[in-house]
């Protein structure tokens, strides 16, 4: 999420590894959307091997798995309803960061004092 200059990102962690954060989640819900993790890929403009190795890390950080995936040349793949809470308690928590940026003090300072660009690298 962005508020002028300031990008912030929620990242949950399981370990050293990231069990969620903004591109995982949009993930799920494209997921959600196409019903498919390589349709999900072409929609997000990522490969099917990129999608199919983050919905794995995912499903190994939470105690239940977030996706399923159809078995024995079905193919398809739907978000459980674990996944559907999970997405939506994260979805609430970067709102909740939103909402905190926009009312704190210290971003309106930083921001007043931060240049639209920077200047050209000085000479040695």
């Amino acid at each position: 999420m962005r508020h002028g200059p300031l990008k912030l990102k929620a990242q949950i962690l399981c370990g050293e590894a990231i069990a969620l954060g903004p591109g995982k989640a949009d993930l799920l819900e494209a997921i959600a959307e196409h019903g498919s993790i390589s349709a999900a890929g072409r929609a997000l403009g990522i490969s099917y091997r990129r999608c199919w190795l983050l919905v794995d890390e995912m499903n190994r950080c939470w105690r239940e798995r977030l996706v399923v995936t159809g078995r024995g040349g079905g193919g398809g793949a739907a978000v459980t309803d674990a996944g559907r809470r999970v997405l939506a308690a994260y979805r609430a928590l970067e709102a909740a960061i939103d909402d905190a940026v926009a009312a704190t003090a210290a971003f309106a300072t930083l921001d007043a004092a931060l240049r639209d660009e920077p200047l050209p690298p000085s000479a040695p």
